[in-house]
């Protein structure tokens, strides 16, 4: 009796979380990868009964000719969230009161992921690390390109590092930040693309372990690098986009450059940009405020008033770069 009550239980959760998908233009997704787009549904014995949004009539189908993980995925994802506590119309019933248990877990872990891994474009997501991330277009479609420091550390435990500079200490023509090489690993095919930093984890949220598996990175035939976990920056922070010196054999920005990041006058090579911490307070959208020319740049932490992250994220802006590698892109519909 109590197996079978678990069983019920776990197909009101099904249900129940199908339930709030009767706004227009739901899946009702088939075993055969098929789908019927429906306003309503209701579920009889063997049989399901759905009111065609394309057909505009009720229709009917087996109850096993329907793939409910998969329909339920579709709705998690793309349809409108329940509100609202669980209502549990008998409390005497044992089978209700589990279902409206595993219901309200399964919507607290919904709603922690919905934040914790936004929807940023239809199909695309950041993902489930920290560290700072960049909106590229390659080819027609879009793709999150994972950005390292100047330092060059591909640890991910340690990537968000500090080198503070203070202002007061100007050091006239020294190269405050210097970088090997000609152009950036990271090159965008965009002249105005948009940043996303991690940031400390809002108090009392549990341990982003904890809520899932981390996101597969596309690393284009590359050495795998570290799932990341602990490398967060602060919501006061704010970023500015400094344009840097090339030579054949390195890119830099002198101490004057960066001095007047914090005191001014601003140079001719800083872009500022506009800054938007997400829903849930897990990630914060950067974003230039004019559109950059074809060049190599630096995106700077300035962490305080007097105080500027020498170990900046660097990237380049050139339309003909080959592909990004270690990039997320969206998800196959």
């Amino acid at each position: 009796m109590k197996l079978i009550r678990a069983v019920f239980g776990i197909f009101l959760v099904l249900t129940a979380s199908l339930a709030f998908a009767q706004a227009n233009g739901e899946r009702l997704i088939m075993k055969d990868g098929s789908y019927q787009i429906m306003t309503k549904y209701v579920v009889e014995g063997n049989r399901v009964r759905f009111y065609s949004a394309e057909r505009h009539d009720w229709e009917e189908i087996p109850l096993n000719m329907v793939d409910w993980v998969a329909t339920e995925k579709w709705i998690r994802e793309n349809g409108p969230q329940p509100t609202g506590p669980v209502v549990v119309t008998n409390p005497n019933d044992p089978g209700q009161v589990e279902a409206a248990k595993i219901d309200a877990e399964e919507r607290a872990a919904r709603e922690a992921e919905r934040e914790r891994i936004p929807v940023i474009l239809p199909g695309l997501r950041l993902p489930d690390e920290s560290g700072v991330w960049v909106l590229d277009t390659f080819d027609g479609q879009p793709e999150l390109a994972h950005m390292t420091q100047t330092n060059g550390d591909l640890n991910r435990a340690y990537e968000h590092s500090e080198l503070r500079y203070e202002v007061g200490s100007k050091r006239g023509a020294r190269e405050l930040i210097r970088v090997d090489g000609f152009a950036a690993k990271v090159e965008t095919h965009v002249a105005q693309p948009v940043f996303y930093v991690s940031l400390t984890r809002p108090k009392d949220a549990p341990d982003p372990g904890s809520l899932g598996p981390v996101l597969t990175v596309n690393t284009h035939g590359e050495s795998s690098v570290k799932d990341d976990k602990g490398a967060f920056s602060s919501p006061d922070s704010r970023y500015v986009i400094l344009a840097l010196n090339v030579n054949p054999h390195e890119r830099w920005a002198t101490a004057e450059m960066v001095d007047g990041i914090l005191h001014g006058p601003i140079p001719a090579q800083v872009t500022e940009t506009t800054k938007q911490v997400m829903p849930g307070g897990y990630w914060m959208k950067v974003t230039p405020q004019s559109p950059l020319v074809i060049g190599q740049y630096a995106l700077v932490e300035v962490l305080a008033p007097n105080a500027v992250n020498l170990d900046a994220w660097a990237f380049g802006v050139n339309p003909t770069a080959p592909e990004n590698t270690d990039t997320v892109g969206k998800i196959s519909q």
